[in-house]
């Protein structure tokens, strides 16, 4: 499963989705009143995306992790977010033409 992608590839990869999580997470526990407008749009569809099976779990979408990160998401990223599946510490859900990304 692994193929040609590095350990330091696959390091990379991970550090990417941590700041994407960051980054999101420090946009949606501030209050609205502090935002900026660009923020606060942000602050909503953040919101908009969340599901029942989605709440009190962190969980990235691809959108977030191509906003906040310079990563794109080509067949490499994607593999490598199927060995992060495999060796559970992602779990992929679909639903709402989304596919969120949650954290284990």
């Amino acid at each position: 499963m692994k193929g040609r992608v590095s350990y330091d590839q696959l390091n990379a990869t991970v550090q990417c989705i941590n700041t994407a999580v960051t980054a999101k997470y420090k946009i949606l526990h501030q209050s609205v009143k502090t935002l900026n407008n660009h923020s606060r749009k942000l602050h909503q569809r953040f919101k908009d995306q969340e599901t029942k099976d989605t709440k009190g779990q962190y969980f990235v979408v691809e959108d977030d992790i191509r906003e906040f990160t310079q990563v794109k998401a080509d067949k490499r990223f994607q593999g490598i977010l199927n060995m992060l599946r495999h060796c559970q510490r992602l779990r992929e859900l679909r639903g709402g033409g989304l596919t969120r990304y949650m954290l284990l």
